[in-house]
């Protein structure tokens, strides 16, 4: 028997691959499948079933492609309802690949279709489970995603009995692979570790610590964050189907002369995929920077919606990927890409704009001389809680764009002289673009953000106030 988890740090997602007797199981693939199917390949293998812990929310399942390459059979526990050809298994019910086998368990609380797998060794003794969304390092999975009649309250309590009933009393040496790792908005407390214990589970997890079920739906559903809006359209994506990621790319790889691009930017929005460092010393006027050395799809999803059209700016090379991880989000409105990169753009000589960027001290400096600026913190709530220079007003990137729409009241306005910091500054350089895009001339961005600035003079503020400002 070999398993390996193939974990993809930009959306902190984990597939995995499981192979016995030359037999495999893809378990929650991605959308470009030809990583599972050249691993098979290259260790003599046929892969025979492809495994769906649920619906996906945060991004599309290559499990429609790779059954069709394949020739394998798409698995998806009680409950799903698909609208293409797959086996719905039975609670229960066992699959045998190879020596090896494995039993469905159906664990509805994140989706009422939510089902987790164990894998049974030749001997039959249980020796991993594969918990989906159920059940994370360290977390659960959110039970409020579901727009539908089932409120997050009754799906929280679905949760409380598929943990107790189902997954607690599993020998504490199971191994356990879950879906995703830290950074997933499917879970508010996932721990660094990608794979674990359900021993260590049952000794760390809070969510499966001993509690009355309605102490437990409290804690699941209490200080969820509001989920990315691509969030719904990626589940309806995965239950209804969807084009093939080869005819994605075919339709969107489109390289466009300076002249096809600026014809396109009227009615397109111009994403510059380049790391923030090399934007900010020039780009095109209007042009939103979402850096692929970050989680570029994630806030491709969570700022632009799905009908959208873009046009793309990457470094040369970069298109193809660049493509391929807005498809994974379901992402498919690309009107082309500058040939020849930004350098095409200078060489014909056109117009450009830039980021200011000062360091942490300057900041000090100018908030000194000047009462006037304003500090814009564009992390999540709970980290500005955690510590922020004092005065700072707190938008977080994913509701800036809106906060600036917004025709009366707005806390910004165009002729505000605006520091905008995030915790390291790949989010910041995203909001300082967006600011200059809608008429925020008078933007700065503070180079490695919170992390720079604690190690300033600056006042910070946190539950208890530490600093300068004591």
């Amino acid at each position: 028997m070999y398993v390996e988890q193939i974990y993809t740090g930009c959306l902190s997602e984990a597939a995995y691959y499981v192979e016995s007797d030359g037999e495999v199981a893809i378990i929650d693939p991605l959308r470009d499948t030809d990583q599972y199917i050249e691993l098979a390949k290259t260790r003599k293998a046929k892969i025979k079933y492809v495994f769906e812990t649920h619906f996906h929310a945060d991004f599309v399942s290559g499990h429609i492609d790779l059954a069709a390459k394949t020739n394998s059979t798409i698995i998806y526990g009680p409950k799903a309802d698909p609208e293409y050809d797959v086996h719905i298994a039975k609670d229960g019910e066992r699959f045998k690949l190879g020596k090896v086998e494995f039993e469905v368990l159906h664990t509805p609380g994140h989706t009422p279709e939510s089902s987790c797998y164990l894998l049974r060794d030749q001997e039959g003794k249980e020796y991993a489970l594969f918990s989906g969304d159920t059940l994370f390092v360290g977390d659960v999975g959110r039970p409020d995603l579901i727009d539908e009649k089932i409120s997050k309250e009754d799906m929280a309590g679905m949760l409380y009995d598929s943990l107790n009933d189902r997954i607690k009393p599993l020998p504490v040496d199971v191994i356990l692979y879950p879906a995703h790792g830290p950074g997933s908005a499917c879970g508010k407390n996932i721990s660094s570790e990608t794979y674990s214990t359900i021993g260590e589970q049952l000794k760390t997890n809070y969510a499966l610590q001993d509690m009355k079920r309605e102490k437990f739906i409290k804690i699941i559903t209490d200080e969820q964050t509001t989920p990315p809006q691509y969030f719904s359209y990626d589940i309806e994506i995965n239950r209804k189907g969807y084009k093939s990621l080869d005819s994605i790319i075919k339709k969107n790889f489109k390289p466009l002369t300076v002249e096809e691009f600026e014809a396109e930017m009227e009615n397109s929005y111009i994403i510059d995929t380049r790391e923030h460092d090399v934007f900010e010393q020039a780009f095109i006027k209007g042009s939103i920077n979402i850096g692929l050395d970050g989680r570029f799809a994630e806030w491709m999803g969570t700022l632009f919606k799905p009908e959208q059209l873009v046009i793309l700016v990457t470094e040369v090379g970069k298109e193809k990927e660049t493509i391929v991880r807005m498809a994974r989000v379901g992402y498919e409105n690309v009107n082309g890409f500058l040939d020849g990169g930004f350098a095409s753009w200078i060489k014909a000589d056109k117009g450009i704009d830039v980021v200011i960027t000062i360091e942490a001290q300057e900041l000090d400096l100018d908030l000194k001389l000047d009462k006037e600026i304003a500090v814009l913190d564009v992390r999540k709530e709970v980290e500005f809680e955690e510590g922020h220079i004092l005065g700072a007003l707190n938008v977080p990137l994913q509701n800036l764009a809106e906060t600036i729409e917004e025709a009366t009241d707005q806390p910004l306005h165009k002729e505000d002289k605006i520091y905008v910091h995030c915790q390291g500054g790949y989010r910041s350089m995203v909001a300082a673009s967006i600011l200059k895009k809608n008429g925020f001339i008078n933007v700065k961005n503070i180079k490695n953000g919170y992390d720079s600035i604690k190690k300033s003079n600056l006042p910070i503020y946190s539950s208890t106030p530490v600093g300068s400002s004591n």
